[in-house]
């Protein structure tokens, strides 16, 4: 269900308690608490949200302190545009993945969301020059039936996803574990300022928000989420892309693996993937057939 809210009271919210959509309904339904929320008490707060009392108390504090203070106009003087669950630019798919965000905050170009056509390349962060060579076959016919290419902006084959998309021309997401007050990993801090500009940068997080471990596997449903399907290059049989690729087969997407050397450590993960029954992919145009035979059947 989709509730009317106040947007300044949500981003005050969001920005000292950046809660997932399921515990905000708590919020609104069946009492709008949020609409009261600086009056409430602490214990309707904390049954609300079940959390504990003190927490309540604590979190009613911190909404007073910031309640008043102009974030719209603020995040804009950064480039910065929160997007709330009822906004018309939220995906739509968002809303069918565990835990959908309350607010996307987004830097670029935001009427790429508003493009249905979206694939996620992903793969290890220890990707070796077969990761580039099978982007480079993957991406342009990507690029030329104009999908958005959907990454997750780190080290390896996500910085080889993002930056062969705009090498050949076309357009490129990244999802950020963190904040926008910081970039995770440096290295790639000049392809996220581009990207920033003609691109897409999206995260759940609020600015202040530093980069923690235990967000990336959150940020992995986002990638899922927001793409059709998911392109796996490498990875090893432990591996944090395997992670994406749980749950882009728990939100029911195609995934496509590239097969790899049986005797490479990054093809293991990938191998096991196919055994399973993933698709295997040689080059961009089995995606796109594949793709388009699937959606002519429905």
């Amino acid at each position: 269900m989709i509730f009317s809210v106040d947007t300044q009271r949500l981003l005050a919210l969001h920005y000292v308690y950046p809660l997932p959509l399921q515990k905000l309904q708590q919020l609104l339904s069946p009492v709008d608490v949020l609409s009261y929320f600086e009056h409430a008490y602490p214990k309707d707060i904390a049954n609300a949200l079940q959390i504990p009392k003190q927490k309540a108390l604590d979190l009613s504090l911190d909404f007073k302190r910031v309640l008043n203070l102009p974030f719209v106009e603020l995040y804009a003087q950064e480039n910065i545009f929160p997007i709330p669950f009822n906004h018309p630019y939220f995906p739509a798919q968002l809303f069918e993945i565990p835990s959908p965000p309350t607010v996307l905050y987004v830097k670029g170009q935001c009427a790429l969301l508003a493009r249905d056509k979206r694939i996620a390349i992903i793969g290890s962060r220890k990707a070796t020059a077969y990761t580039r060579d099978a982007i480079d076959l993957i991406v342009p016919p990507l690029v030329e039936h104009e999908y958005i290419v959907v990454s997750g902006l780190a080290r390896g084959a996500d910085a080889m996803a993002h930056q062969a998309t705009i090498q050949f021309g076309g357009q490129t997401i990244a999802v950020l574990g963190h904040g926008f007050h910081y970039i995770y990993p440096k290295e790639n801090e000049a392809l996220a300022n581009k990207m920033a500009e003609s691109h897409l940068l999206i995260t759940e997080y609020p600015p202040y928000f530093k980069p923690a471990k235990w967000q990336f596997p959150m940020r992995n449903r986002l990638i899922s989420g927001l793409s059709q399907a998911l392109v796996v290059t490498e990875a090893a049989v432990k591996s944090g892309t395997l992670i994406t690729t749980e749950c882009a087969l728990e939100q029911g997407k195609d995934v496509f693996v590239v097969p790899g050397p049986i005797n490479k450590e990054q093809s293991k993960g990938t191998n096991k993937l196919l055994f399973e029954g993933a698709i295997p992919v040689c080059d961009g145009q089995q995606i796109v057939e594949t793709l388009s035979l699937f959606s002519s059947k429905n």
